[in-house]
């Protein structure tokens, strides 16, 4: 026993002799092997470090130590460097470095982790050389920005546990190198292209160790596998399988059953499956997630789902799925996400289906119309939810009470449920620090609306409800607020009270408020969207206006706003959308409108009392797609300077737009424009393909200018109701997208232009009340217009007003057709049909003959010749309609 406590007393002092000076153990002293930390500087050199992330490598003497270095990992035992993470981070434009990855790193021969993830290698390929890495058991290449072909290199590491590669630009041709990384647990080839790659399958298979596989996003193939690949295959260890956002159609069931006995986590979504939801889904026991989400199923949910003991996350949404939704869903205890949204769902919801789910955090089954709720106002639920989301569901005609016992929730979306009650007030009595998401809109809820000023919700809509009272105030960090279209009335300077400086959006249009405006803007410097349109309010517009420099729309549409515009607007230079239509607002048209707004898309002054010119500085909204200044006094002459819109000059879309930097996806702005034919219409989510000019209903002399015809653009151009003289522009034509065109009630003169008749897109025309002469032009638009269009033109003549002297059918005095008009007219006929039968058996044959000897003419001219035909048919029966029209 002596004996060998002296030999145990030995060992320890040999052990802490050893410690004490070996060198890797000295305190102070540098544990980095030098070979490596010069590779590792090497390798440092090919970098771009924006963001200083490497700037603990060096060779100062403080730096010297490698081991110490940000990323770098080193052996407790050996000093080599083991691991190197250098992960960036590009989604919020954090930190990341760029440039090229260094052949530098084969020196660290003791590498077994390298993580290059979310960087910018500027779309190099992956380097060849990390195949020879081969001592690597995790490689992450994730968001590094490399594309081409993966080099089959990387299958010489053999020694891989974790291979990710996703999200980059990367195209594979095969992956036969795959198979020899036999004890590879993970793979991620996500957003990657295996479109060429017909056997991935097989080669899955053939990795054994395999647990978590993600071929999201990567193009791949419906496989027709055959029996004995599975006999020859050991699937059992998957785990994660994740093929969404694929074209995978149900066939995929053939073979899918056969690999997943054990299963965890399943995703499908957004692929092509369609048909029924198989039962055989039930016999996965172990599954823990199942996503189908974005397909094509249809029928009724299969009641064997709710075999799925274990099952934590369920989304179904984005189907064509109908029927109820089965009680047995209510027996998994386990279920924490159940989403059946934007389906055909119907039936009563009832208690039943919710009987066990006591962990169920996040409830959707919105937009589906037919799915209706039926559960007792005194029901308490076992569960607690985060997110409620019964938006398109008839969950009406009472407001859920239920929803009281869930005091937790951050979402809650109600829209559209076709509630017609009294709005709670104890809804304001949740327990969450923070609510993201409140939407009561479109529904009949009455009543006022509770204090929620001490409630942290940042996203508050209640728009089209019946909801009445005083304005209502919120929490100064809410940055969306949506009221619009209810019956609120009043003053709205309780605003004042609060400083809202986190409010992007306030939509106050549609109300009852009245009164002047506070002038406390400063108190909102964030707002972006401003409408206030369509209430009651007087006075002058604030000069506070101009505090708002953050702010893009700007609408007061409809209500009494007197005086002149405040000069102060022009500090609002990042305004897009500017509508003060149908208010008293009077003065000249600022020349800082055009000095100012670089970014201006939209401006509607109608039905005002403006004065005075159109000043030439508007024609610097080179990014404008609508003005309206119609219904004024403006006089004076059109500036010759409407070809600087640029944006109206271009026929496809319009200019790129600045990104905006804090304003979520769904706001929309909106606009009230005049439409012709139609008095008001207001436009949501199509506003930016809106183009239009209208000065209309002033006093505006001058010829039309020129500039006009650059509008390549214009949608809609109204002239009318003006004192405008001269011609109508003779290249008209060239304004090729010109829906509308109205320049009536002017003393315009002369000749309708024969481009006129080239406006293929011409639905709306009114001419009338001009001064115009001669023949109207022939052509398939002009003549299918009423005659009421060219009426008040006294020397306007052809179809399909009167035939012009000599040019056929004349009439007598009681409008009766003459024989000899008859005649005319009959000749013209068949001058007409010989020249189509004409040309079109020589153009037919001309192309048959050469269709016999050109293969590729006739491929190609097959796929053309339907629409040509059609297009010669409506065109003759067309010309044949007029003609006899013209001799009864």
């Amino acid at each position: 026993m002596i004996f060998h406590k002296r030999l145990a007393l030995k060992f320890l002092v040999l052990v802490s002799l050893w410690i004490k000076y070996d060198p890797i153990f000295v305190a102070g002293e540098v544990r980095c092997i030098e070979r490596e930390r010069e590779a590792l500087l090497t390798f440092r050199r090919a970098l771009i470090d924006d963001y200083g992330i490497l700037s603990s490598w060096g060779i100062e003497d403080e730096k010297k130590d490698c081991c110490k270095w940000k990323g770098v990992v080193c052996s407790n035992t050996t000093g080599h460097v083991i691991s190197l993470h250098l992960r960036g981070d590009r989604s919020r434009d954090i930190s990341y470095l760029r440039g090229k990855i260094s052949s530098a790193l084969l020196e660290l021969d003791r590498l077994i982790d390298l993580d290059m993830s979310g960087n910018d290698f500027g779309d190099d390929r992956i380097p060849e050389f990390i195949g020879s890495m081969k001592q690597l058991q995790h490689l992450n290449l994730n968001e590094s920005s490399f594309s081409g072909i993966v080099p089959p290199q990387l299958g010489n590491l053999t020694n891989l546990r974790t291979l990710d590669l996703s999200s980059n630009l990367l195209r594979f041709d095969n992956l036969d190198w795959i198979s020899r990384l036999s004890f590879l647990n993970l793979l991620d080839l996500s957003d990657s292209d295996l479109s060429n790659v017909t056997d991935w399958l097989e080669q899955m298979m053939k990795l054994h160790s395999l647990r978590d596989l993600y071929l999201r996003n990567t193009s791949i193939r419906d496989v027709r596998p055959s029996a004995d690949l599975f006999a020859n295959s050991s699937s059992a260890s998957l785990s994660v399988l994740h093929l969404s956002q694929n074209e995978l159609t149900s066939s995929t069931f053939d073979w899918l059953f056969n690999i997943t006995s054990s299963i965890v986590t399943l995703d499908l979504s957004f692929n092509q499956l369609d048909g029924p939801i198989p039962n055989s889904f039930g016999k996965l026991i172990n599954l823990e997630i199942l996503g189908l989400s974005s397909n094509m199923f249809g029928h009724e949910i299969p009641n064997s789902l709710g075999n799925l003991s274990h099952l934590q996350s369920l989304a179904l949404s984005n189907n064509q799925l109908t029927g109820p939704v089965p009680e047995s869903l209510g027996q998994l205890s386990k279920l924490q996400y159940l989403d059946v949204s934007f389906n055909s769902l119907e039936g009563t919801i009832t208690e039943a289906n919710f009987m066990k789910l006591e962990n169920l955090y996040w409830l959707d089954l919105s937009i589906n119309p037919m799915l209706k709720m039926n559960i007792s106002p005194v029901w308490n639920p076992p569960f607690q939810l985060d997110y409620i989301n019964l938006a398109g569901c008839n969950i009406g005609p009472r407001f859920p009470a239920w929803i009281r016992t869930q005091t937790d929730f951050t979402w809650l979306d109600l829209s559209g449920a076709r509630i017609s009650d009294q709005l709670p007030q104890w809804l304001s009595e949740f327990s969450s620090p923070f609510v993201e998401y409140l939407n009561l809109s479109y529904n009949q809820i009455s009543g006022s609306v509770p204090d929620f000023s001490s409630k942290l919700i940042s996203i508050v809509d209640l728009e089209s409800n019946m909801l009445s009272g005083l304005l209502p105030l919120f929490h100064p960090s809410t940055w969306f607020c949506q009221l619009s279209l209810n019956m609120f009335s009043g003053s709205i300077s309780s605003l004042c009270t609060v400083s809202y400086g986190k409010l992007e959006l306030l939509d106050l249009s549609g109300n009852q408020f009245s009164g002047e405006l506070p002038d406390c803007w400063e108190k909102m410097k964030g707002l972006q969207v401003l409408s206030l349109a369509n209430n009651y309010f007087s006075g002058e517009i604030p000069r506070g206006f101009g505090a708002l420099s953050d702010l893009r729309s700007l609408h007061l549409r409809n209500n009494s706003f007197s005086g002149e515009l405040p000069s102060t607007l022009k500090n609002c230079q990042f305004l897009k959308l500017f509508d003060i239509g149908e208010n008293e607002v009077t003065g000249t048209i600022p020349a800082w409108i055009g000095e100012n707004y670089r970014y201006m898309t939209h401006v509607s002054l109608r039905r005002n009392k403006f004065h005075g010119s159109i000043p030439p500085e508007i024609c610097n909204l080179i990014q404008i797609q609508m003005l309206d200044l119609s219904r004024n006094n403006i006089s004076g002459e059109i500036p010759e300077c409407f070809n600087n819109f640029t944006s109206l000059s271009e026929k496809n879309g319009m200019l790129s737009e600045e990104k905006e930097n804090s304003m979520h996806n769904f706001i929309i702005d909106y606009a009230l424009v005049q439409w012709k034919g139609q008095e008001l219409m207001q436009y949501r989510n199509n506003l930016r393909l809106l183009k239009l000019v209208d000065l209309s209903s002033n006093r505006l002399v001058g010829d039309i200018p020129r500039a006009f015809a650059c509008l390549k653009g214009l949608i809609s151009l109204n002239l009318s109701r003006n004192d405008l003289t001269g011609k109508i522009i003779w290249d008209i034509g060239e304004m090729e997208t010109l829906e509308i065109l109205d320049l009536s009630r002017n003393k315009l003169s002369g000749v309708i232009p024969i481009g006129l008749a080239e406006l293929h897109y011409l639905a709306v025309l009114d001419l009338a009340n001009n001064n115009l002469s001669g023949k109207i032009p022939l052509g398939t638009q002009l003549q299918s217009f009423n005659a009421s269009v060219y009426a008040g033109n006294s020397r306007l003549c052809g179809l399909p007003l009167a035939l012009c002297p000599g040019d056929g059918a004349a009439q007598d005095d009681d409008g009766s057709v003459t024989p000899s008009s008859l005649s005319v007219s009959y000749n013209y006929m068949i001058e007409f049909w010989i020249s189509m039968a004409f040309g079109f058996t020589f153009g037919f044959w001309g192309v048959v003959a050469s269709l016999v000897f050109i293969r590729s003419w006739r491929t190609a001219y097959f796929h053309f010749l339907g629409s040509i035909w059609e297009w010669l048919y409506v065109t003759s029966v067309l010309f044949s309609a007029k003609f006899r029209g013209s001799s009864t």
